[in-house]
């Protein structure tokens, strides 16, 4: 049946959780594509025979099949961009490096857009707040407090917040520190954020 591939491929993207990046369907886009070049074909002949022969009981089939083919290019279309969506969204989520098993789900094409985004993220980044930047991919939800309390999880030495004042990270230490100062420490395994 006219479509039926492109449909599966929407409905594909659509069982998939969100969030989670179901593998690149190389084959259905392959087997649409063609779809869509023999559609175009018929068409063309029947276009061509119907300017000869003036046969106009061909006019209702042409248009049948030119609407075919719209309806593939947009599924087609549908399920690319939402899949870029998906990668951006991956982007804030995990980071500038993906887990393998997601990086195994993309193409090559998809690879390099994530790529050129990042680099293009990290350029936006660079620009703001003067000569450090800011990371705009911090905080992605408002903080309830500028100060969290965190326990040190391993010997990191001295720490120096913002205000002059050092502080020693020793393990099984507890301290009260900015949040900012700590999610990178957090992110690398030091620190880890107490919750009361």
């Amino acid at each position: 049946m006219l479509c039926e591939k492109a449909m599966e491929l929407v409905r594909e993207l659509y069982r998939a959780p969100e969030g989670q990046l179901p593998a690149f369907n190389e084959d259905g886009l392959r087997q649409i594509l063609e779809e869509m070049k023999a559609l175009y074909e018929q068409n063309q002949s029947d276009v061509n025979e119907t300017k000869t022969a003036g046969r106009s009981d061909l006019i209702p089939t042409i248009k049948f099949r030119h609407c075919s083919l719209l309806r593939n290019r947009r599924c087609t279309i549908a399920y690319l961009y939402d899949r870029l969506l998906r990668i951006r969204a991956l982007r804030w989520e995990y980071g500038s490096v993906l887990p393998n098993d997601l990086r195994f789900h993309m193409s090559s094409e998809e690879m390099e857009w994530f790529n050129y985004y990042k680099k293009s993220l990290a350029t936006y980044m660079r620009s703001l707040g003067g000569n450090e930047g800011l990371d705009i991919t911090q905080d992605m939800k408002p903080p309830k407090s500028l100060y969290i309390e965190v326990r040190c999880l391993k010997d990191y030495g001295e720490f120096e917040v913002d205000d002059g004042t050092s502080v020693l990270l020793k393990k099984n230490s507890q301290h009260f520190l900015p949040r900012w100062k700590c999610e990178q420490l957090i992110r690398q395994g030091v620190l880890e954020h107490v919750l009361s």
